[in-house]
């Protein structure tokens, strides 16, 4: 690769502004590889996180079986708003809550239970819930809420 100089004219000293049409120019233009440059990045960093997950390989097999999964229905305990509580969608006098839960317990995999309780619900009656679903064998105990509550200014930046 050889570039021309351009010619000097005169005692100015500066180089002509215009070089002639057959003049090489000395200088290289980054613009389009810096385009080109960018345009690869993006596709790389959107198409590598596809490449890394679908690696064909060939498991070796094992006789232990499979961990349990979500297959089951979540249970779901309700305390409505007028003290009645719900089992799914049959309702449960509270001194049979404990037998039953044990029963259910009994027949299910897993220990996940679901939670939800009226607002007007008193704290206290809630926690004697939690404690009934305790004791009926249910560890896993998820609370049910509504989304759009206060945030306490947890979404201000300051």
């Amino acid at each position: 690769m050889s570039a021309q100089l351009i010619k000097r004219q005169g005692g100015t000293g500066t180089r002509r502004r215009r070089a002639r049409a057959g003049a090489r120019m000395s200088e290289i233009n980054v613009t389009p590889f810096v385009d080109v440059m960018l345009v690869l990045l993006i596709i790389f960093m959107v198409a590598a996180p596809m490449l890394a997950t679908g690696v064909p390989i060939e498991l070796p097999r094992s006789a232990a079986g499979a961990l349990p999964g979500e297959q089951e229905e979540p249970l779901t305990i309700t305390l409505a708003g007028d003290g009645s509580i719900q089992i799914q969608s049959t309702e449960v006098a509270a001194e049979d809550l404990v037998p039953q839960l044990r029963a259910i317990a009994a027949e299910r995999a897993g220990d996940r239970v679901f939670l939800r309780a009226d607002g007007a619900i008193p704290y206290a009656r809630v926690v004697q819930v939690m404690g009934a679903l305790n004791a009926g064998g249910f560890r896993n105990i998820g609370l049910v809420t509504e989304t759009g509550g206060p945030d306490f200014g947890a979404g201000r930046l300051d």
